[in-house]
C-alpha cells in the first residue's frame, strides 16, 4: 500500500491554514502507523486516527515540526501478528518513516518488535500494556499503562467496592492470561479471593458454558480482562442469564462501541481508564473542546491515548530533532511533556514506559460513560 494521500494532505492542509508557503515548501515529518482499520477491532483504528487528527491540527497550526508538517501514513494491519511483520519491513526500509506508531494489540506488536529494533527504528506501543512489550529492545517505547500497574490498580478499585469473592472471564491469548495472572496475584495480596477463571477464544460467541461455571463459584464479583466486542457479548449474555453479580472489567473495554454492542445489560459496568473527557483538568478541557468541535463527539480513551502520543512524539522532534535516532534517544531525555492522559510524562529509561501511571474509575451510567462516585456495590 503506498502512502494514504488523506493522511499526507491532514499534514499539509493543517499547516497550510496557518502558513501556506510553509506547507508547500517543506517535506512532511512522516510518522508510520499500524493497526486496525478493518477486522473485528477495526473500531480502535478509527479511534486512533481522530486522536491522531485532532494533534496534527494542533501541531501544524503551531508551525509543525521545526517548520516542516507533521503526516502520518496509516497501514491496516487488523492487528494480525503476519500482518504487522509484513508492514514493519516496509515501514523500515522507508527511510521517510521517522518513527513508528502501533500496533493495537501487545502481541501484534511484539511478532515485529525484532525488524524494529534490528533497523534502529523507534516502535511506539501507545495501547502495548504487556509487561515484556518494552523488553524487545532500546528502540521499543510505549506510553500505555503496563498490566503490571494497571492490574493492580484494578484490584484496588474491586477491594474498595468492598467486593471479595472474585471470578474471572478473560481473553484466551497471551495478553489475556499475562493480565489474569496479575489480577489473580494483585486480588490476593489485598486480601480478596478468586474464586475461578474461565479463558475464552476471541472468535466466541456463546460464553454461556463459562459464565455458568463461573456463576457455580459463588462470586462477589465477574472480573472481565476483554475487548469491547467480547466483552459487550460477555455482559450482555451474564446479565440475559439472569445473574446480578458486580461486573468489573479491564479498561480495553472502554469504547462506545461497548455500550452500542451491550446495550442496557451494559449498565453498571465499572472499569479504569488512564484517559476520561469529565477530568476537569484545564489541558484535558482544551483537548474535549477541540476534539467535539471537529466530530460533534466525546473524545474517549483511545483518543486520548492517540492525541497524547502525537503530541509527545512532536515535542521529542522539536527539541531533539528527526532522524530514527534522535527520536530514540530523545524519549529518554524529554521530561514533563503535559498530557491529557497523565498530566506530564517523563519515562523511566529503565523500562521505556511512563514513570508514575494513574488511573481514572469510571462506570456505565445510563448508558453512557460517566465518572464512578465512590461508594461500595452490592449483589
Amino acid at each position: 500500500m503506498s502512502i494514504r494521500r488523506r493522511e499526507l494532505l491532514l499534514g499539509s492542509l493543517a499547516v497550510g491554514l496557518a502558513t501556506p508557503a510553509l506547507a508547500q515548501s517543506k517535506e512532511p515529518v512522516l510518522i508510520g502507523v499500524t493497526g486496525p482499520l478493518t477486522g473485528q477491532y477495526a473500531q480502535y483504528g478509527a479511534q486512533w486516527r481522530k486522536g491522531f487528527d485532532v494533534a496534527l491540527d494542533e501541531i501544524n497550526a503551531g508551525g509543525g515540526i521545526n517548520g516542516r508538517p507533521l503526516a502520518y501514513t496509516f497501514e491496516d494491519s487488523q492487528s494480525d501478528p503476519r500482518q504487522t511483520v509484513t508492514i514493519a519491513r516496509k515501514f523500515v526500509a522507508d527511510e521517510r518513516i521517522v518513527v513508528e506508531v502501533g500496533d493495537f494489540s501487545s502481541a501484534a506488536s511484539m511478532a515485529a518488535s525484532p525488524i524494529y529494533q534490528a533497523a534502529g527504528l523507534v516502535q511506539f506501543g501507545f495501547s502495548n500494556s504487556h509487561p515484556d512489550f518494552t523488553k524487545g529492545g532500546d528502540y521499543i517505547w510505549s506510553n500505555a499503562v503496563n498490566q503490571k500497574d494497571e492490574m493492580p490498580l484494578l484490584a484496588d478499585f474491586i477491594r474498595d467496592l468492598g467486593l471479595k469473592r472474585v471470578a474471572i472471564l478473560h481473553l484466551n491469548s497471551d495478553w489475556g492470561r499475562t493480565a489474569k495472572d496479575l489480577l489473580v496475584a494483585a486480588i490476593k495480596e489485598r486480601g480478596g479471593d478468586v474464586v475461578g477463571a474461565e479463558g475464552y477464544l476471541s472468535d466466541e460467541k456463546d460464553f454461556r458454558s463459562a459464565i455458568v461455571r463461573a456463576r457455580s463459584s459463588n462470586p462477589d464479583a465477574l472480573a472481565l480482562i476483554s475487548y469491547y466486542p467480547d466483552g459487550a457479548q460477555l455482559a450482555r449474555q451474564i446479565r440475559q442469564a439472569g445473574i446480578t453479580t458486580p461486573i468489573v472489567a479491564g479498561g480495553s473495554v472502554y469504547s462506545p462501541k461497548f455500550l452500542e454492542l451491550g446495550g442496557a445489560e451494559v449498565n453498571g459496568v465499572l472499569t479504569t481508564v488512564p484517559f476520561f473527557p469529565g477530568d476537569p483538568r484545564p489541558q484535558v478541557q482544551a483537548f474535549v473542546k477541540a476534539f467535539e468541535a471537529k466530530y460533534k463527539e466525546e473524545p474517549d480513551a483511545y483518543n486520548g491515548r492517540a492525541y497524547d502520543t502525537f503530541i509527545l512524539l512532536a515535542a521529542v522532534m522539536r527539541q531533539f530533532g528527526t532522524t530514527r535516532k534522535a527520536i530514540q534517544e530523545g524519549l529518554g531525555k524529554i521530561k514533563d511533556v503535559p498530557s491529557v492522559v497523565y498530566g506530564k510524562v517523563t519515562f523511566d529509561t529503565a523500562t521505556r514506559r511512563v514513570a508514575n501511571p494513574f488511573v481514572s474509575r469510571i462506570e456505565v451510567k445510563n448508558g453512557q460513560w460517566a465518572a464512578y462516585e465512590g461508594g461500595k456495590v452490592t449483589r
